[in-house]
């Protein structure tokens, strides 16, 4: 029973079970051992959250990992964290690939590049991340945090909270990503470094600088700091891609000799006897390949970021600090297709040269394997994507103690603007042609029918069809104020109770996006004289091998010729083009939350069993207006949209509840437990109220800012056993129960549209149906377990000095199956089962290894039309490092990532039908780093 309200009352009352968990908890700790001995033996909690205050660099893996294994001791519930050596170290390339080695914690990947962070095989906008306490402002068009725009270099530490207390903001289901940034007074003395680095790419064969700075100090009570980080990469990735099923009643369902024909050669060619073409539940059963693809992308980044730190610490009781985050991530990605489609509205089948009615027989699938069509669609397309994201954070903290109080604040903003340019010079060639599929992916290659050809050697025989742009714009601002208060406690009634804490959070979010789409058909607007008649030929033509830095197509033994992106852009765009933006796709959301909390510490002994517990809850109270253009037709039969944006209010407010348990049975062996409540705030996409409108099916389809939260009840065990060397020994189980999952469905009815003839005259007056995002009743679960190692090897025998190991295995299980219309059941989408991290290192004073193995097991990516799962295949990662110091303050270091030269693969359903072959090679840098 669920006690969420949409009122503004204070008071929600808690769910049940949770409350009577944590209440019960509470007054078992309180009543089941002698007051005098609770008193002596609770812990100092706010002694031991002041420990952390100061985390000094040493220069050590080992050393950061020992300091990464005291945060997770010491903090209340479940936690894993990296300090800045971890993460300035390991050979990565920005800060998402640096967090995959943590447990539990996978990434999505784009084209060799660590993008977005999934927590517990959750979705990325599943997590919450925040950078000095501030929620992170984000470039994207929903909440989800792209990683890469920041710089390792600038970071100091990073925690993965997966069981908050009801301190913690709220926002983040499967956990809170919390990012710190460097301050003067954690170093105990001047520090002065600088780093340069050249990274070698084996595919683009390009050379790229990396250089990073930081310089802190204290003078008496004040101290400054200042880091920047600079880096350029040029990333080039060869792909075979784009495989996927397409179902036969593309050409089944056809009218007329085109759907007739379809039918008569798979009746002759595979014996398959088709009852009622029209019909999909049969035509859906029988596939064929989509599209076929070969494609060279190169990524081009440039990246920087920097952070200031002013601190004022007359005493180690006051502190008053301002932070500072700046940054800008610039890219160009150069794609350059040579494509056939073979669903082309003009084709249909011609011979089926082989075909599999065994493999997916369970299912009642034909896979249609080497077919010849009649007129396939050949593409040649260069497209360009330009990125230019600007991030700035800053914020203002006070922290005080006292001999009974302590109070610590902040005020803090933080924001993103985001920009796209997109465009896609599209060419395409009709001829008859052949598509199969082989060993790594697919291929086409000329049909034996007289018309067919050479599809990447006749540019002659590729017609413009248009210049493509697109532009997107996107500011994402957030404002927040927070107060704590803590009161240390002495009761002589109570000697349990350590401390109580509460305070107030107050956040206001707006998320406004712009975007338009434009065509370009010949030399200026309105001109559309290069369609079908300009060719391929027509334009300024260079091997592919040319065209993009590295040579030779890689995937397969292949070179065509194609128009750069910068002469497209040159030659296409004609004086004063610009894409214009459209009403349609415009939102602008503002989001204003209030969040209230309380929560006790409590430390007693059981026995000879000292137990720590956290209690407490989180009142939020959030309010949405959102804003959107609507469609509206004309009396003269054209359609437009409102002269201003219309707008919609919604609000929910609720109690999150929360508990931690710690109890150490032994020296160093910790029982630790966790239940709570938590959110994720519906997607900025789902809550803008735009509109759009089908005129001839009289349907709507709005955003829902009247959407609530997603929820989930969770809560996890695990025993950790601490050793006296900095090593440990982990396991713990979660489970996770997710409700209010966002669906589309039919939401209303708007009476009474009239809808207008092109001519102008009066076609009816309709009742339009209102398609909304909704919560969708009913939850569903995630559980899993997570197993650490970390062990210096030293423990063993004398002989192993230096030498170590770090390891993490995590898996999970969901009882969501992939939303299959064919019925096939599948894991939930994007959920890895599997994954585990292994890092084997050495070091002494002069030298240092590592190396590090990351895997992640397959998963779904997607589901094709719905229908047909498709696949990521597991991948696995090698990585090393090797540092030598040459002198006290100078280290050489080298790295290599992805040694091993894998392949990013994936399939629909079975191996055996391949949907993508991408390689992006290796990575090896050389660095010098330099310590004043």
């Amino acid at each position: 029973m669920t006690h969420r309200t949409r009122s503004t009352a204070l008071y929600v009352p808690l769910r049940k079970p949770l409350s009577l968990l944590i209440h019960g908890l509470l007054v078992a700790g309180m009543t089941t051992v002698p007051l005098q001995a609770l008193a002596q033996q609770a812990p100092d909690t706010q002694a031991s959250v002041q420990q952390l205050d100061s985390v000094v660099v040493t220069g050590t893996y080992s050393r950061s990992l020992e300091q990464a294994v005291d945060l997770k001791r010491d903090n209340i519930g479940f936690s894993d964290s990296i300090v800045a050596t971890d993460v300035a170290d390991f050979p990565e390339q920005n800060l998402a690939e640096a967090l995959q080695r943590m447990p539990g914690v996978t990434i999505e990947r784009n084209k060799g590049l660590g993008s977005r962070v999934n927590v517990r095989g959750l979705p990325s906008d599943y997590t919450h991340v925040s950078i000095n306490d501030l929620a992170t402002a984000s470039g994207s068009g929903g909440r989800e945090v792209e990683f890469d725009i920041f710089a390792s270099e600038i970071i100091q530490q990073v925690t993965v909270q997966k069981s908050p207390t009801a301190a913690d903001e709220e926002g983040g289901i499967a956990g809170s990503v919390k990012i710190s940034t460097a301050r003067p007074f954690d170093y105990s003395t001047r520090q002065l470094v600088a780093s340069f680095e050249g990274a070698y790419n084996s595919i683009s064969e390009e050379t790229d600088p990396k250089i990073a700075f930081l310089a802190s100090d204290t003078w008496g009570d004040w101290g400054a700091l200042v880091s920047i980080s600079s880096a350029k990469r040029t990333n080039r990735t060869d792909a075979t891609s784009g495989i996927n099923f397409r179902p036969m009643s593309r050409f089944l369902g056809a009218s007329g000799v085109r759907g007739s024909q379809a039918e008569a050669v798979i009746e002759r060619d595979t014996g398959r006897q088709i009852g009622n073409r029209a019909n999909t539940d049969e035509s859906n059963l029988i596939v064929f390949q989509d599209k076929v693809g070969d494609r060279v992308f190169l990524n081009e980044q440039d990246k920087w970021g920097a952070t200031a730190s002013l601190q004022f610490k007359p005493s180690r009781d006051f502190s008053l600090t301002f932070d500072a985050l700046v940054g800008g991530y610039d890219s160009t990605e150069d794609e350059y297709d040579a494509a056939a489609y073979s669903a082309s509205s003009r084709s249909t089948l011609e011979t089926i040269h082989e075909y599999d009615d065994t493999t997916l027989a369970q299912h009642g699938i034909l896979v249609l394997r080497d077919v010849s069509y009649t007129a396939t669609q050949h593409e040649f397309l260069s497209k360009e994507r330009i990125n230019e994201t600007d991030f700035r954070q800053y914020s203002a903290a006070l922290d005080w103690r006292g001999d009974s109080w302590s109070i610590d604040a902040l005020l803090g903003y933080s924001g993103a603007r985001k920009s796209l340019d997109y465009a896609n010079l599209k060419h395409v060639a009709y001829a008859p042609s052949r598509t199969r599929w082989n060993g790594n992916s697919g291929e086409t290659i000329p049909s034996a029918s007289s018309a067919g050809f050479d599809m990447y050697a006749s540019p002659e025989r590729y017609l413009f069809e248009a210049y493509e742009t697109t532009r997107e714009q996107i500011s994402d601002d957030k404002y927040a104020a927070q107060v704590n208060l803590r009161k240390t406690l002495d009761l002589a009634f109570l000697p349990a109770l350590r401390d109580v804490q509460f305070g107030a959070r107050h956040t206001d979010k707006s998320k406004e996006r712009e975007y338009g789409e434009a065509k370009i058909g010949g030399p200026s607007a309105g001109n559309n004289s290069w369609v079908n008649t300009r060719t391929l030929a027509d334009s300024q033509l260079r091997p592919i091998a040319d065209i993009v830095p590295g040579g030779a197509y890689r995937a397969r033994d292949l070179d065509w010729q194609m128009a750069s992106n910068a002469y497209a852009r040159d030659t296409f765009r004609y004086a004063g083009f610009s894409t214009p933006f459209d009403d349609a796709q415009y939102y602008r959301v503002d989001e204003t939350t209030t969040a209230l909390y309380a929560m006790a510490n409590l430390g007693f002994d059981l026995g000879r069993v000292p137990v720590t517990i956290n209690g407490g809850a989180r009142y939020i109270d959030t309010s949405v207006t959102s804003f959107g253009y609507h469609p509206v037709q004309n009396p003269d039969g054209s359609t437009g949209y409102t002269d201003t944006p219309v707008s919609m209010d919604g609000d929910y407010s609720d109690v999150l509840p929360s508990l931690n348990l710690t109890a150490e049975l032994a020296d160093g062996l910790l029982l630790r437990a966790a239940a709570s409540e938590t959110l994720i705030r519906p997607a900025m996409t789902d809550i803008a109220y735009k509109r759009t409108a089908s005129w001839s099916s009289y349907r709507f389809t709005d955003g829902n800012p009247a959407l609530e939260p997603t929820y989930a009840d969770q809560w996890e065990v695990g025993l950790e056993k601490y050793l006296s060397n900095g090593g440990l020994l982990a396991a713990s189980y979660f489970r996770k129960k997710i409700d209010g999952v966002v669906i589309n469905a039919l939401t209303g009815v708007v009476a009474d549209v009239p809808v207008y003839n092109a001519n102008g005259t009066l076609n009816g007056i309709y009742d339009f149906d209102v398609y909304q995002p909704v919560n969708a009743a009913g939850a569903y679960e995630v559980d899993g377990v997570e197993l650490i190692a970390q062990l210096p090897l030293t423990m063993l025998h004398p002989v192993f000095e230096g030498f170590g190991i770090n390891a993490n295995y995590t898996m999970l299980d969901s009882s969501l199956a992939g939303e299959s219309d064919l019925g096939i059941q599948t894991p939930m989408p994007g959920l890895a089962e599997k994954t585990w991290n292994l890092t084997a290192y050495y070091e002494n004073p002069r030298f240092d290894a590592r190396v590090s193995y990351n895997h992640k097991s397959e998963y779904v990516e997607s589901i094709g039309y719905n229908m047909y799962p498709i696949y990521r295949d597991a991948y696995g990662q090698l990585d090393v490092s090797i540092g030598v110091r040459l002198a006290d303050n100078l280290k050489l270091s080298l790295k290599g990532i992805n040694l091993t030269d894998e392949a990013t693969t994936g399939y629909t359903m079975d191996p055996s039908f391949p949907t993508m072959y991408e390689l992006s090679g290796r990575r090896i840098s050389l660095g010098l780093r330099a310590d004043f």
